[in-house]
Order: C-alpha cells, then structure tokens, then sequence
C-alpha cells in the first residue's frame, strides 16, 4: 500500500526553527521500537535517511520507507554489499571496509538524520572522517541548545568506530530513557532557535 505524507526531509525543512528535544523523543520512540521489532530478526535497513521517514496525517506517526538495502543477516561475520548515502552512512558501509554490519550500522544513520535535523547539515562523511575526523560533537556545538543526554548519545551514536556505538536498538533507547507511551509531534512546537543551513 501507497502510504500517504510528508516525508521528515521536507517537513524539517520547512520548519521555521529545528525541532526540540521533545519533538525528536516522540519521532525516535515509535522509530526505535519499529527497529528493534526488525533487529531482532536480524534484519538492517542500511540506508536510514530524512528522504526515507514518512510521517502519516493525523496521528504524525513516523513510517521508515524503502528497505531495497536491508539485509538479513545470520552470519555476522558476512560482508554486506556496499549500499549507502554518503552522510548518513557509517564507515562499515563502504566498500574494503572488511566490518561487519548490525545493529550499530542502523544507529548511526538514525543519529546522521538527526544531526541533519538540528544543524542542516549531514555529518562528514565516514570514509574521510576514518582519514581526519572533521565531526564537531554536537554536544559542543549545541550545548545549551539541547539536552546534554541527547547529544552525549547522538555524539556516541556518530563515532567512527563501530564498537564505541550503543550496539543494540535497546541500550539506544535505554541512553535516551525513551519510555512506552502516546506518538503524536503536532502538539510539540520547535522552539529552538539555531540557524541551519541546508544543503547536500
């Protein structure tokens, strides 16, 4: 079935000011569990994007769309083919990377899309980063701006080593103590005030 909305790229996008901590918990909390559902049957998504996050009127529930690069993988010891959108995509993704691709590979494209919601920008792109890490952590570049948990975890979700990410959908959730309860962002406006600039 179609299913109907606006992706997160163009809704972000055309939001006066990023959204806020709250706004972001109620977008990752229904995203996280759907995650963990397919983890937990040893499937990835491998290409977790804004363009991929429809979020459905009325109810604003996120919808990951677009599992032409998902994997299942019984093997973790399995080279994965090399699909991936530079940004959003870990150095594991690459082709000779010789990594092994899990949990931790969705994570970081979870994290690289919101890094892209607050600042409008995708954070440099892995391969380069593994030669000279450019990244600002963002809990340096925004501290004050949000709170110190969420971008500690964002910060922890973005390293280049894929062992120093949260590893599993649950100690992720767990970092962001996201709690079972009601989904809907349109009743929490953005407040924050940080300039974007948004841009391949």
């Amino acid at each position: 079935n179609l299913v109907q909305g606006d992706t997160l790229e163009k809704l972000v996008a055309a939001m006066p000011a990023p959204p806020n901590d709250a706004w972001l918990l109620k977008l990752l909390d229904p995203l996280t569990a759907a995650l963990a559902v397919v983890h937990h049957a040893d499937v990835f998504h491998r290409d977790i994007k804004p363009a991929n996050v429809v979020l459905v009127p009325g109810s604003q529930r996120p919808v990951l769309l677009d599992f032409g690069a998902a994997r299942q993988v019984i093997d973790k010891s399995v080279q994965l083919t090399g699909i991936l959108t530079h940004g959003y995509a870990p150095i594991e993704q690459y082709d000779g990377s010789g990594m092994p691709q899990g949990a931790w590979t969705d994570i970081y494209a979870l994290a690289a899309s919101v890094h892209w919601m607050i600042t409008g920008e995708v954070p440099p792109n892995a391969n380069t980063r593994q030669v000279k890490d450019r990244y600002l952590p963002l809990s340096k570049r925004l501290a004050g701006q949000y709170s110190d948990r969420l971008l500690k975890t964002l910060d922890a979700c973005l390293a280049v080593d894929p062992t120093k990410r949260p590893q599993s959908i649950d100690d992720l959730r767990s970092r962001l103590a996201l709690q079972a309860g009601a989904f809907g962002l349109d009743s929490v406006a953005p407040k924050v005030t940080v300039k974007r600039k948004f841009g391949p």
